[in-house]
C-alpha cells in the first residue's frame, strides 16, 4: 500500500465513516462507543477531518476510528475502509502467466490477460446462488454484464465483475468475495480503474429516457432486472472530473456540446446517511438529478427489489 492510496483512505469524510460503522451523527457529535455515554462527547472537526471525544480522549482520523471502533490492525482497517468505499489498493498483484499475451492498445498488459474470462463467463455454483437465488437477478442481466467466477488457491469463490469504457473496451475488474462477511470483501486487479459502471449501456439511451444512477455494481443489477436503464459509481467523493463532463454530457443539449434528449437523471439513495449525502454530492454536479424515496423497511434498492420478486411468487 503506497502513499497515495494511504491519503485517499485519510482523506474520506470522517463523519461518513462514522455513519457507516453505525453512529448517528447530528451537528457534528454522536455518543461515544469507547465508554459509557448518555450524552454526545464525539466530536468530529470536519475542517481536519478527525474526532475527538472530550471525556474518554480518544481521538485520530479515519482510519484510527475504524481501527478502535472494529478492533482491527492498522492493515486490516485499511482493507475495511476500501471496501466500503470501493478504494483499489494494490495490495494484491495477479498472478503472472507463463504464456505471453500480446499487447493491445489502449489496454494494459495486466488487464488482457482478463479479457478472455469475459468472453466466455462461467458461473461456479457459489455465483448462481448468490446472484439467481439471494438476489434474485435477471439472466440477461447477468449476461449483459458478463459476470463470471472463479476459486482462488484456497478454494474462497469469487465473482468476477469487469468495468467497460463506453466503447465496451475492458478498464477494470473487481472480485467480489462471495463468502459472507470474509475480507477482504473486494479484489482490484494491478491496473484496474473501477470508476462508472456500465457505461455501455449509454449507447442504448434513447433521447428522452431515463437514467438511474445507484451506488455500487450490485444495485446496478438489481435496477438492471428490473427494466431500468443505470449505472453505478462507488462514491460521489470519487468521481473524476472526467466522469463529470461524460454524465453532464448526455443530456446536455447538442448546443452545448452534449448529446441532448432534455431527460433527467434519477437515484434512490440508501435509506441512511451517507446515501442521502451521496445524492446531495452528486445533485451538484449533476442539477437534474431526481430523487426517488425506498420504503421505509428497505435499506437500499437492491433490498427493495428483492423484497418485490418475493412478493410477487
Amino acid at each position: 500500500m503506497d502513499k497515495n492510496e494511504l491519503q485517499k483512505l485519510r482523506e474520506l469524510p470522517i463523519e461518513g465513516v462514522a455513519e457507516r460503522l453505525g453512529l448517528r451523527v447530528v451537528h457534528h457529535k454522536a455518543l461515544c462507543p469507547f465508554h459509557a455515554d448518555n450524552h454526545p462527547s464525539l466530536s468530529f472537526k470536519v475542517s481536519k477531518n478527525t474526532y475527538r471525544c472530550f471525556v474518554c480522549g480518544a481521538s485520530g482520523g479515519p482510519i484510527d476510528l475504524v481501527m478502535k471502533h472494529l478492533n482491527l490492525d492498522f492493515r486490516a482497517a485499511c482493507r475495511w475502509l476500501a471496501d466500503e468505499h470501493n478504494i483499489i489498493l494494490e495490495e494484491w498483484k495477479p498472478q503472472e502467466v507463463t504464456t505471453p499475451l500480446p499487447h493491445r492498445e489502449g489496454l494494459g498488459v495486466s488487464l488482457y490477460r482478463y479479457e478472455r474470462f469475459f468472453e466466455h463467463p462461467w458461473l461456479l455454483p457459489e455465483a448462481q446462488k448468490f446472484l439467481f437465488e439471494e438476489r434474485r437477478l435477471d439472466e440477461r442481466v447477468v449476461r449483459w454484464c458478463r459476470l463470471t467466477s472463479w476459486k482462488d488457491r484456497q478454494g474462497v469463490p469469487w465473482l468476477q465483475i469487469p468495468y467497460y469504457d463506453r466503447e465496451g473496451r475492458l478498464v477494470g475488474v473487481q472480485n467480489r468475495n462471495l463468502v459472507r462477511g470474509a475480507l477482504p470483501r473486494f479484489r482490484f486487479p494491478q491496473g484496474s480503474q473501477c470508476g462508472i459502471y456500465n457505461l455501455p449501456v449509454l449507447n442504448l439511451l434513447r433521447p428522452g429516457e431515463q437514467l438511474f444512477i445507484t451506488e455500487g455494481a450490485s444495485d446496478c443489477w438489481a435496477m438492471l432486472s428490473a427494466g431500468h436503464k443505470a449505472i453505478a459509481i462507488p462514491s460521489a467523493t470519487l468521481l473524476s472530473k472526467k466522469d463529470i463532463e461524460l454524465l453532464n454530457s448526455i443530456y446536455s443539449p447538442p448546443s452545448q456540446g452534449g448529446e441532448g434528449g432534455g431527460s433527467l437523471f434519477h437515484m434512490y439513495p440508501d435509506r441512511d446517511a451517507p446515501g442521502e449525502r451521496l445524492f446531495l454530492q452528486l445533485k451538484e454536479v449533476l442539477p437534474s438529478l431526481v430523487h426517488h424515496q425506498l420504503p421505509p423497511d428497505c435499506k437500499d434498492f437492491s433490498d427493495y427489489f428483492l423484497k418485490r420478486k418475493i412478493s410477487e411468487k
